[in-house]
């Protein structure tokens, strides 16, 4: 008999992957990584953005096509209200859905893994 899937959430709260100050970069990071995560198997159950990580899911943002490729394979893309709000961007939203800090909790306690990138 074949084990379940372990149920994995990732966490993004920043624009673009790494710490470095080259913008281009991150973002370029963040492109590809999302390509790649849309390929693999198992996909992550959900992405879960908070702070500047929301800001990859509006109108205007660069990985648009990536994260729309995830949500239509089924991986759940919950953005912070809270941090939408603060940033004015609640009407801006082009993917994901707007939950609160309560719906990441409960994403990261029912996980399996939990993987901050």
């Amino acid at each position: 008999m074949a084990s379940p899937s372990k149920k994995t959430v990732f966490t993004m709260s920043s624009y673009g992957l790494g710490q470095t100050g080259d913008a281009e970069l991150k973002l370029a990071l963040t492109r590809k990584f999302l390509a790649l995560i849309a390929q693999a198997e198992p996909l992550p159950a959900q992405i879960c953005f908070y702070t500047d990580g929301v800001r990859l899911c509006v109108a205007d943002s660069p990985v648009l096509t990536e994260l729309r490729a995830l949500e239509a394979k089924g991986v759940e893309l919950v953005l912070c209200s809270t941090c939408l709000e603060r940033f004015g961007l609640t009407d801006q939203v082009a993917v994901g859905v707007i939950g609160g800090m309560g719906d990441i909790i409960t994403a990261i306690m029912g996980s399996d893994n939990t993987v901050a990138l």
